[in-house]
């Protein structure tokens, strides 16, 4: 359902009631021993990955900032000392 659909991994296991983890693995391993098995991306596909790594290379540089300037605040007012 997964590798035919497209469907994401989560879905899919909620339908089936199992462990999204193992469904993953599952999916991997297939992958993994089908490789060649898989049509190529298309143009559009390409792109739209593209898209998605460019904007989780800024997402994860977002989330970098914000827990290094979280690690340098005050935790708390009753922490701060006057």
């Amino acid at each position: 359902m997964v590798i035919e659909s497209s469907r994401p991994i989560a879905q899919v296991a909620r339908e089936l009631g199992m462990n999204e983890g193992t469904l993953a693995n599952w999916v991997n391993r297939y992958r993994k021993d089908h490789v060649g098995d898989e049509p190529p991306l298309t143009v559009s596909e390409r792109a739209r990955l593209r898209e998605l790594e460019r904007e989780n290379r800024e997402l994860r540089m977002k989330a970098e900032f914000l827990g290094k300037a979280t690690a340098s605040s005050p935790r708390s007012i009753g922490e701060l000392q006057v």
